[in-house]
């Protein structure tokens, strides 16, 4: 490897258990994930993280995505594992492909093509979450190799790809965005990339000078700081979502609200400030360990909630905005991205403006999840 080059992650779905409820047998699937930095070198990752037994790869392709299912002629390439077009991977753990030259462009689209051959039954425990756009799934048979490829199923879900990483300058850092559904932009357009991490990757490309920077999306729906829910809780997950990154250089935190909503109603998991202020600050701690910036994020408000009727009360609204405070003001944190100013209703605090709202008061409209990318200081990255 070139002394003054490294991997950086270009693109990331954290791994959790899929709620898809799909088997597979037999079958191709075509992930098609979009690159926030580009390179001419990179690599693929398959997690195998909530299997319940060893997932077998009988081939994979990575190309660029042209339209729909179709890869641009010429750019498809074999993906191989130490050397063989075959690997298998063991249940909890990650494959990582050899690299593969390859042009791709900041802000483009892979597809990414992985054949199964086994019989994947819906106990298996599929590893994969929602993607909010679209990718493919095809009839009986291996398409690996095919440049369009035939479509059984459309889905919107990330099934077993978790990664793509890019070999660049040194001088490239990588952000983690780790975070909930509102990191992950649920209830956002489909295929319109509004994530506020896509935002911020937008704007760091756009930008004159500066470092360049990767940024990885681990937003997983439903996510917690203290408690496991749909997924291993933010502190359970900090090591291989953030720390384990590639190139890794600084992580923006925004988790809370799932924690503060309690949407499961164990009077045990009811959060308060100090509780939610002692895991974030047990997370800056194990970053700044390994030379990682932790950047904290204020949480938005969500007064308003229909998504889950009940949820806001006038003390988790208390325990929110004294947790807002710490962020804003702890000399332990080496940066804020406000997010709770950029959306709050000035007239109504503890709501968003509804030109941010998306209709259910918790989850950001496309223009809200544009304003969180918008309120991030890029001289934090400088």
């Amino acid at each position: 490897m070139d002394d003054n080059k490294h991997w950086v992650g270009a693109w990331t779905a954290s791994p959790a258990p899929s709620e898809a409820g799909v088997g597979f047998n037999n079958i191709t699937l075509r992930m098609n994930p979009r690159v926030s930095i580009g390179g001419d070198t990179l690599r693929v990752r398959v997690s195998n993280a909530y299997g319940g037994g060893n997932l077998a790869i009988g081939a994979a392709y990575v190309g660029i995505r042209d339209k729909g299912p179709a890869i641009i002629p010429g750019s498809e390439r074999k993906l191989t594992f130490g050397g063989a077009d075959t690997s298998t991977v063991a249940a909890g753990a990650l494959l990582i492909s050899d690299s593969v030259k390859l042009d791709v462009k900041s802000l483009s689209d892979l597809a990414i093509t992985l054949y199964l051959p086994g019989d994947i039954s819906t106990g298996f425990r599929i590893t994969g979450r929602y993607a909010r756009q679209t990718n493919y799934i095809s009839p009986a048979g291996n398409f690996a190799a095919e440049i369009n490829m035939p479509v059984g199923k459309i889905t919107d879900e990330w099934f077993f790809v978790s990664g793509v990483d890019v070999m660049v300058s040194k001088e490239t850092g990588g952000v983690v965005a780790l975070g909930d559904s509102l990191t992950d932009a649920n209830i956002s357009t489909h295929d319109t990339y509004n994530r506020w991490p896509d935002q911020l990757a937008r704007r760091l490309v756009g930008r004159q000078g500066g470092r360049p920077f990767g940024v990885m999306n681990q937003g997983l729906g439903g996510n917690r700081i203290l408690h496991d829910l749909r997924g291993d809780s933010g502190l359970r997950r900090f090591d291989r979502d953030v720390l384990a990154q590639p190139g890794v250089t600084h992580a923006i935190v925004m988790l809370g609200t799932n924690d503060l909503r309690n949407r499961i109603a164990k009077p045990e998991q009811e959060a308060t400030a100090e509780r939610m202020i002692a895991g974030l600050g047990q997370m800056a701690l194990r970053a700044q360990a390994r030379g990682i910036k932790l950047i904290g994020a204020t949480l938005t408000p969500f007064g308003n909630e229909t998504f889950l009727p009940g949820a806001w009360n006038p003390v988790r609204e208390g325990h929110r905005v004294a947790f807002n405070t710490w962020i804003r003001q702890s000399d332990l944190l080496d940066g804020v991205a406000d997010f709770d100013e950029a959306l709050r209703d000035p007239e109504c605090p503890t709501q968003m403006l509804p030109i941010y709202d998306c209709g259910d008061g918790l989850h950001p409209s496309d223009l809200g999840y544009c304003r969180m990318g918008d309120a991030i200081d890029l001289a934090l990255f400088d």
